[in-house]
């Protein structure tokens, strides 16, 4: 199959159980493809960084840091996408063929004729959702502010911690939800041939085959996406890279051939 052109449907094999155990194997995957291709790696990663840096200062110029908030809560939402690249980097050198920036920018490109981009339109719909349930959150506990006087000293009173934890919960169901929808089907749709509505199933039949697994795996992305954008979004540089590759051996784990 090339990326170029459309093929037969594919076969989807009924996603296998994996142990606790391999959690740590992928991820040593993920760096190992990192650490032979970084600079892949680097330049995706990159556009998020600089649309982190972009998003903060033009907040902070419009006098609203505090509703950057919500798009760092968000943000572990829409960073599946920053890994399609990558995927097509992994799977390049499990098949032993050569990473061109031509053929992997190309692959992208090709995308637009799939159904990868029917996926980030579901993904923005949860992500717009998410902002609007964002500022209906904060209504609720600053009714009398109204949105244009909201200010990070809001967080240090009894209700602005009363609105992190609800905001915090929503918003963290909400990644759930779309994490157990898109964690397979991702790279799946840029490896095989189905529609975007069977890669979703799979994807969550993977989850509850792995519920445990794929539990410790989510949290373990949010809690070192989190952590990376603490230094000026910097440490996104590496922890993007390796959770994306990761994340294409976490579907070779569950979805293998």
């Amino acid at each position: 199959m090339t990326d170029q052109t459309m093929s037969a449907p594919s076969n989807i094999p009924h996603p296998r159980a994996i142990g606790p155990q391999e959690l740590g194997r992928i991820l040593r995957a993920g760096w190992e493809d990192f650490r032979k291709a970084p600079q892949f790696g680097l330049f995706f990663a990159a556009f998020y960084v600089v649309g982190g840096i972009i998003l903060f200062y033009g907040f902070i110029t419009l006098g609203q840091p505090f509703w950057f908030i919500p798009f760092m809560v968000g943000f572990p939402i829409i960073a599946p996408f920053a890994a399609v690249g990558l995927y097509d980097v992994s799977r390049r050198m499990e098949r032993g063929e050569a990473l061109e920036w031509g053929s992997i920018l190309g692959v992208l490109v090709a995308q637009r004729h799939r159904q990868l981009p029917l996926m980030a339109v579901v993904v923005i719909i949860a992500f717009g959702f998410w902002v609007i349930l964002a500022r209906v959150i904060f209504a609720l506990f600053f009714s009398q502010t109204g949105i244009g006087g909201a200010s990070l000293g809001m967080l240090v009173s009894w209700n602005g911690f009363g609105m992190l934890v609800v905001g915090t919960a929503v918003g963290a169901a909400i990644a759930a939800a779309l994490f157990s929808v898109t964690v397979i089907s991702l790279p799946l749709l840029l490896d095989r041939e189905v529609d975007f509505i069977t890669a979703m199933i799979t994807s969550y039949t993977t989850v509850v085959e792995n519920p445990r697994v794929m539990l410790s795996w989510a949290a373990l992305i949010a809690g070192l996406l989190f952590a990376a954008m603490i230094p000026a979004f910097l440490g996104l540089l590496v922890v993007l890279p390796v959770l994306g590759h990761a994340s294409w051996h976490m579907y070779r784990a569950v979805l293998p051939d």
